[in-house]
């Protein structure tokens, strides 16, 4: 490139290089001061080339020394950066921030907000309202929260004090290698739900019987007959006589024995109870009741032992399945307790001897006033005419049967039970409110709450506890 005149004491205008060519346009270059050295024009170099365009320096104060250019060093030859520098991806335009809205914060956050949507003109269509669907109801804000009635908790004993045995299990009864069989649970628990009914069904060893090491003299046997609307539940239960060594055997037997009769009649007798024919299910009940203590009498015969010593009470209830059947038949013979807890009370309806109506049945039953020779009762006394050293005694009066029918009401609670569970039921107030505030609920107690229910003990009262329970829905 050929050099500029020397004559020529100033640079080429802006818009020409020396060359006549038209040089590239530049950025303006601040004003300097008067008093500030001359230097050459940013746009070239010493030598008359055109310098890499370079940021505009800010104007330095007039009182600050001057400075030899950036391009160039005090000696004239060009500075180390003034070479051409990489171009730089320019930095994007910094977004000024946007004024808060009066309806919101303002947000510091560097990203752009994207732009509001600007309000509709007057003759912009409008947006139509949300509206919920007309098929569905407008929800309303949910109830507050309320607590749930509280429920008694479950007790060990009630009374003046705590009885005198162990609430557990202490000794086992005593085991015969070859007579495996005998042997008796210490608790049996059991339930079902059929048709309108919910049941459950326990049977405890006694606080005595459990010191002791004795078996439960108790048995219990739930039992379905039939299937559908068609079948019949039974729960049977069974106390052998006390002090007896084979008193937990001709307990189970009593209620096989009864299972056995009704399993076969329950076609006829599901039909009955459906049919409201009270009469006919009293008279055949009697009869599978007398039949079914008989063999136990003819057991006892067979092993040489005093029928009196192989007996049992014995104490039945009968459910249909059918949903719309509420009629439950209770029925039996010895002593117990059939109670029924309605509105929070509770109503004992065991029926009572007088109730029998009609003659007894052969071989069981009431006995007649008079013996067939004429020989009557002692009024005074109760005690009979002595026999004749002739004739065998007479045997001894028995159980009368026991028989009710009843019609079942929605929230009802259906209570039978032994002697050893009805005894303190009965003596001991503190007792039956416990059970009226468990057992009042909507939804019956699951089995093993209802068996904590039933062995709330009561000082006095140790003997085996068999209860079964049912819930009207």
């Amino acid at each position: 490139m050929p050099e500029p005149p020397a004559s020529s004491p100033t640079a080429a205008p802006e818009d020409l290089r020396p060359d006549g060519l038209s040089a590239p346009q530049q950025s303006a270059a601040p004003a300097r001061p008067a008093d500030s050295p001359t230097v050459p024009p940013e746009d070239l170099r010493p030598d008359g080339l055109s310098a890499p365009q370079q940021s505009v320096a800010p104007a330095r104060p007039a009182d600050s020394p001057a400075a030899p250019p950036r391009d160039l060093r005090p000696d004239g030859s060009p500075a180390r950066d003034a070479y051409p520098q990489p171009p730089t991806t320019p930095a994007p335009p910094a977004v000024a921030p946007q004024s808060p809205r009066p309806d919101r914060p303002f947000d510091p956050r560097p990203y752009p907000q994207p732009p509001a949507t600007p309000a509709p003109g007057p003759e912009a269509p409008q947006p139509l309202p949300l509206a919920p669907p007309p098929n569905l109801p407008a929800l309303a804000p949910p109830p507050p929260p309320t607590a749930p009635p509280a429920t008694p908790l479950a007790l060990d004993y009630v009374g003046s004090g705590p009885p005198t045995y162990d609430p557990d299990p202490t000794a086992l009864p005593l085991a015969d290698p070859d007579e495996l069989d005998d042997l008796v649970a210490d608790t049996v628990l059991d339930g079902a739900r059929y048709g309108a009914s919910t049941i459950r069904a326990v049977s405890v060893r006694g606080d005595s019987a459990r010191f002791r090491g004795e078996p439960r003299r108790d048995s219990l046997l739930t039992a379905r007959f039939g299937v559908g609307e068609q079948a019949l539940v039974l729960v049977a239960m069974a106390t052998g006589a006390r002090a007896t060594p084979g008193a937990h055997r001709a307990a189970a037997e009593a209620c096989h024995w009864i299972a056995r009769a009704v399993g076969r009649s329950h076609a006829r007798l599901s039909e009955d109870i459906r049919a409201a024919r009270r009469g006919d299910l009293k008279s055949g009940l009697h009869r599978l009741t007398d039949r079914s203590l008989g063999k136990l009498r003819a057991s006892a015969a067979e092993q040489g032992i005093d029928p009196e010593e192989y007996s049992a009470g014995l104490r039945c209830l009968l459910l249909p399945a059918h949903p719309e059947c509420r009629t439950r038949v209770f029925f039996g013979v010895g002593p117990g307790g059939l109670f029924r807890l309605r509105d929070g009370e509770w109503q004992d309806i065991e029926p009572a001897v007088g109730d029998l109506s009609g003659e007894a049945v052969v071989g069981f039953g009431s006995q007649p006033a008079e013996t067939p020779d004429g020989d009557r009762l002692t009024m005074d006394l109760g005690i009979p005419t002595p026999p004749s050293p002739y004739e065998p005694a007479p045997e001894p009066p028995r159980e009368p049967f026991r028989f009710r029918a009843s019609v079942a009401r929605p929230g009802d609670t259906l209570l039978m039970c032994t002697g050893g569970f009805a005894e303190p039921l009965r003596g001991e107030p503190e007792l039956s409110a416990h059970l009226s505030g468990r057992w009042s609920g909507a939804a019956p107690p699951g089995l093993a709450a209802f068996l904590a229910d039933t062995q709330v003990r009561v000082k006095g009262y140790a003997d085996d506890r068999t209860a079964a329970a049912v819930w009207e829905a």
